[in-house]
């Protein structure tokens, strides 16, 4: 029951509903009760008097020459009849249960109840139409083989009406008093008790825009404490997606600033006086190369970007690993030709049983992409001697185990720099292959958002040049538990 309706939910009002609503709803229910109460309270004094009386009355019931005989002083008879408000009536009856003294109409007790000497009983009945309470009697007579003798006094329940009222005035009148103060002292518990809410709302309030630090879960209530340490983890995760965007920020401003002057440069050489065809056409062909280079980095930057920024939310869907590799292989040929470089495929092919995993296919692509143009940037070649570029892809269905390898026959990585190489624009000193340093970082975000482990290692151990190998392992699942499988 909601006695405070609004049309945005408050807390407040719905604790003040919560706590009022059983109070404004058990008072009627405390009215009855009172009521009731007062009425079994109010009868008893009066049903103690109705007892006193019979017990009088049947103390003046005599045998005299075997006949019952009931003598009532004028005095008791005017004392019976001198109460203003109810009118009281007795009855006594003899032995054959003729008529001795008394109201002739009074109620006779049930046929079916058995007398008790000298135990007085008390009972509802109606006397011309009207409630009465009736108090009676047996008494025993010193006569052979007779019944005894019934007493009965009646009395209307006009006084046990008004003492009921007057009981019940006395406990309810009060609580029209206490229940608007109950109702006003919980509200100001409730003021109180929520002022935390409001400071902690000051607190948040008075923050500088750019203070992403942790909100002080010690200075709140323990029940607020789950939901500041639920904003806390929302602020951490803003924090780092800021900061994600200002270093793609500051590092697009960065390798965008060498291709960019580069090509300035070139665009003033073209435009100085003098210049011949030769000179132009030299000039076309670095704007040319720079144009190319700042292309390859704004992709990459984008691709970095969008590995770091796919997370938990990531669409997956079951990735064939041997497939993508494949596909990835021959969209590179072109590029290994022009280097006169071998690049093939060999290992598990595509629908193989055990070569399936959730995934999002466009940041695996990527993944296997950047390690192939990887090894195509850094491998010699030539017409004499052509470098080898192997992709690889391995199945182990016992330990459920799909590993992606791109194997070259380059220069390797020294192992002191095997660790940094994964760092964004990091490049490996003594070489002159062009890239911006961030192939390999990709690859390290789209591997850990799939659960997956990545190494490196020598393709020729103790050989020159060594070549190298990265190694990717995925998980593979069941069809079942596969999405879209």
């Amino acid at each position: 029951m909601n006695i405070f309706h609004r049309e945005q939910r408050s807390l407040f009002g719905e604790i003040l509903d919560w706590m009022l609503t059983p109070l404004l709803l058990l008072w009627p229910v405390s009215l009855v009760l009172t009521w009731l109460v007062a009425q079994s309270i109010a009868g008893k004094p009066f049903d103690r008097a109705l007892e006193y009386n019979v017990g009088a009355l049947a103390q003046l019931i005599t045998v005299s020459n075997n006949r019952v005989q009931f003598n009532l002083p004028l005095p008791a008879r005017e004392l019976l009849r001198a109460d203003d408000s109810d009118t009281v009536y007795y009855q006594v009856l003899g032995s054959r249960g003729e008529f001795l003294s008394g109201e002739r109409d009074l109620p006779l007790p049930p046929e079916e109840e058995k007398a008790v000497f000298g135990e007085v009983r008390i009972r509802d009945a109606e006397v011309h139409g009207i409630d009465v309470k009736v108090a009676y009697t047996w008494v025993k007579l010193n006569l052979p083989g007779a019944k005894p003798a019934l007493v009965q006094v009646a009395e209307t329940m006009e006084k046990r009406s008004v003492l009921a009222t007057e009981i019940v005035k006395g406990v309810m009148l009060p609580q029209f008093v206490i229940l608007p103060m109950a109702v006003l002292l919980v509200w100001l518990a409730l003021v109180q008790a929520i002022k935390p809410l409001n400071q902690l709302e000051e607190r948040i309030r008075a923050r500088n825009p750019d203070d992403l630090s942790p909100i002080d879960a010690q200075a709140v209530p323990l029940e607020v404490a789950p939901l500041v340490y639920s904003v806390n983890d929302l602020l951490m995760r803003l924090k780092d997606s800021i900061a994600t965007q200002k270093r793609f920020l500051a590092d697009a401003a960065h390798q965008l600033k060498t291709p960019l002057a580069g090509l300035r440069m070139q665009a003033d050489l073209a435009q100085r006086e003098g210049a011949n065809t030769e000179d132009l056409k030299q000039s076309l062909r670095q704007i040319g190369r720079a144009s190319i280079r700042a292309t390859h980095t704004v992709n990459q930057l984008l691709a970095l970007a969008r590995a770091e920024s796919s997370g938990a939310a990531m669409p997956r869907t079951s990735c064939d690993l041997a497939d993508l590799t494949m596909a990835v292989v021959r969209d590179c040929v072109p590029r290994a030709i022009e280097k006169h470089i071998d690049l093939g495929y060999e290992g598990a092919q595509p629908d193989t049983e055990g070569g399936q995993f959730a995934g999002n296919p466009t940041l695996l692509k990527e993944l296997i992409r950047n390690l192939v143009d990887n090894a195509i940037n850094y491998t010699p070649s030539s017409l004499e001697t052509p470098g080898v570029i192997t992709a690889r892809v391995l199945i182990d269905r016992f330990g459920k185990t799909l590993v992606l390898q791109v194997e070259d026959s380059g220069p390797g990585v020294p192992e002191a720099e095997r660790e940094l190489i994964f760092q964004p624009f990091y490049r490996a000193l003594g070489t002159e292959a062009d890239g911006s340093g961030l192939g390999l970082p990709i690859v390290m975000k789209i591997a850990h958002q799939h659960n997956a482990t990545i190494t490196m290692e020598d393709t020729r151990p103790g050989q020159l040049p060594p070549g190298a190998r990265f190694s990717v392992r995925f998980v593979a699942e069941s069809s079942a538990d596969v999405p879209g499988a």
